[in-house]
């Protein structure tokens, strides 16, 4: 498949026709977008626009979500910009508007069979799937030590993940340095789609360039095509992007997270 016909493919079924991403989410097309709401520790925003949106009608669907999610309390969301998305001077609109912008992403996507291949650790490194409690704390202790941020709204989200998701729809790992905790990464799975999207992939910097990430990139592919996926996804960092590249991934397009905050 040429790259302008997998972005389609990847605008058509993940973004116009989105499925919510956690319990307690829903869905919407309304207008000319496509939004996500769900609660506090929920990821709440807008995931696509309608290619033929006009300035006039982006100005007023603004001022729409802005309302929506003030009216629900949510204090802080997300318009998930693309650089294909239209119209031209749409990231001039939000900025004008009260949203941030933040380090833009690129899209990548890579056939789901040619990552599926042997799963290639360090020696004393081996992989912990997360199911419970305890393994969320491992997670979380590796994100932490990956990213230098907290982990709260990771713990929360994945604990009500692997209470309510339905089967099949989201894995979580981490890699385990002995018992320390030295990596971790989710993938969420979209069934009805050819995509599953991998997320949070991060090592402890005095265990980068080792092998790990890659492990588990393939870790993950094997189980998506175990479970009839053809594509993984990704949003990647300035930082994984050149790794996922040398993978075999492909750039599609870049995305700039827009956040509005509510004041405190």
């Amino acid at each position: 498949m040429e790259p302008d016909e997998m972005l389609a493919l990847f605008d058509r079924e993940m973004r116009e026709h989105a499925r919510p991403d956690g319990p307690g989410t829903r869905v919407e097309r309304v207008g000319d977008v496509v939004r996500q709401t769900g609660g506090p520790d929920d990821w709440n925003g807008v995931v696509w626009t309608a290619p033929d949106l006009s300035p006039a009608r982006a100005e007023s669907e603004i001022a729409a979500q802005v309302g929506h999610y003030a009216a629900r309390g949510v204090g802080e969301f997300e318009w998930k910009l693309y650089a294909h998305d239209g119209p031209p001077g749409l990231g001039a609109l939000l900025g004008a508007a009260g949203f941030e912008p933040e380090p833009p992403e690129t899209l990548l996507v890579a056939p789901v069979a040619d990552q599926a291949g042997a799963v290639e650790l360090p020696e004393g490194v081996r992989l912990r799937n997360v199911t419970d409690a305890a393994g969320v704390e491992l997670m979380v202790r590796a994100h932490e030590l990956a990213f230098g941020t907290d982990g709260s709204r990771l713990r929360l989200q994945t604990l009500a993940r692997l209470a309510d998701a339905p089967p099949d729809t989201f894995v979580a790992v981490v890699a385990l340095a002995g018992d320390e905790p030295v990596s971790s990464a989710r993938m969420e799975m979209h069934p009805g789609t050819g995509f599953a999207g991998l997320w949070g992939g991060g090592t402890a910097a005095e265990w980068r360039g080792r092998g790990i990430y890659r492990a588990l990139i393939a870790h993950r592919a094997r189980i998506a095509a175990g479970l009839g996926y053809r594509f993984l996804q990704v949003d990647a960092t300035d930082r994984s992007a050149p790794i996922l590249r040398r993978l075999g991934f492909t750039a599609l397009s870049t995305t700039t997270p827009y956040v509005y905050r509510t004041a405190p």
